[in-house]
């Protein structure tokens, strides 16, 4: 299991040749730093060769230092309930931020290799091709629907989120064909949004969830861009799985953006001047 590596490297710590025992220490002084080392920095910090360092990862049964990358974030579970299950209740400011900042590019690691780009693609058609968008979603995925709405509003598209469930509801009965709605849920099993999802789709509308694959929510989709994730939202304070998703609205928006073509970059540009006004110059020699 993950959550056992760091355990694993301890107990065979001395059956380890004297390179690779290098490269265990390295990672057990301080597992939430090596979780954000490049294997280049570690075989440095190791005094060892980067083809050491795969090695040694293959000993633990991962496929190379990517996926013994993501392990060993996820082995520094266990943690403090409601905060995150990284973080330890006597972690000083180093060790917690430290442990963030790691877990988090595991999981965007972990994530970019499992999205399928032929699913994104034909996600990015539907959007290109709405007549209006909506973004759904609630708690921890209020911020994540804000953030597209801010993107998204610059594609000359009718586009609008909404948090509060009556209005979600009442919105999705009035979509017809030609609407799409995003749904955004890391667990995809809140009740509501799968109700309002299947009320969404019964009357015309293009559903796309960013969930968990095989969900109920997930059901009521019709393309789901699954997103995997250690995090137990249901213990823990939602994390790396909101800016998971914070990542793929990013990428959503820039498909749709190279979709539209460079005809449409003045456009974006127009909106872009029209807030320098707004901000103080740039002190070019600070």
């Amino acid at each position: 299991m993950a959550h056992d590596l760091i355990r694993k490297i301890r107990e065979r710590l001395e059956t380890l040749n004297r390179s690779e025992r290098k490269v265990a220490e390295v990672i057990l002084s301080d597992p939430s730093s090596a979780t954000g080392m490049s294997i280049a920095a570690l075989a440095q910090a190791a005094s060892v060769s980067e083809p050491t360092v795969n090695r040694f990862c293959r000993n633990f049964e991962t496929k190379g230092y990517p996926d013994f990358k993501i392990k060993l974030a996820q082995s520094l579970a266990g943690g403090t309930p409601y905060v995150t299950r990284a973080v330890e209740s006597d972690d000083n400011a180093k060790a917690y931020t430290g442990k963030i900042f790691g877990a988090t590019i595991a999981a965007l690691d972990a994530s970019s290799r499992q999205i399928d780009t032929r699913l994104i693609e034909r996600v990015v058609d539907h959007l290109s091709q709405a007549r209006q968008l909506f973004f759904f979603g609630l708690g921890a995925s209020a911020p994540v629907i804000q953030d597209a709405q801010h993107k998204f509003f610059r594609f000359n598209l009718p586009v609008v989120s909404y948090e509060d469930v009556l209005m979600q509801r009442m919105t999705a009965a009035a979509m017809s064909t030609g609407d799409v709605v995003v749904v955004i849920s890391h667990t995809g099993r809140t009740r509501e949004l799968v109700e309002i999802s299947a009320v969404a789709r019964e009357n015309g509308a293009v559903v796309i969830g960013i969930t968990e694959a095989e969900s109920p929510l997930a059901e009521q989709c019709s393309e789901v861009i699954g997103v995997e994730s250690s995090e137990d939202t249901e213990l823990y304070m939602p994390m790396t799985s909101r800016i998971v998703h914070l990542a793929l609205i990013d990428v959503l928006a820039t498909g749709v953006t190279l979709r539209r073509g460079k005809d449409f970059l003045p456009h974006l540009k127009k909106i872009k001047d029209s807030i320098k006004p707004t901000k103080y110059p740039r002190n070019e020699s600070a």
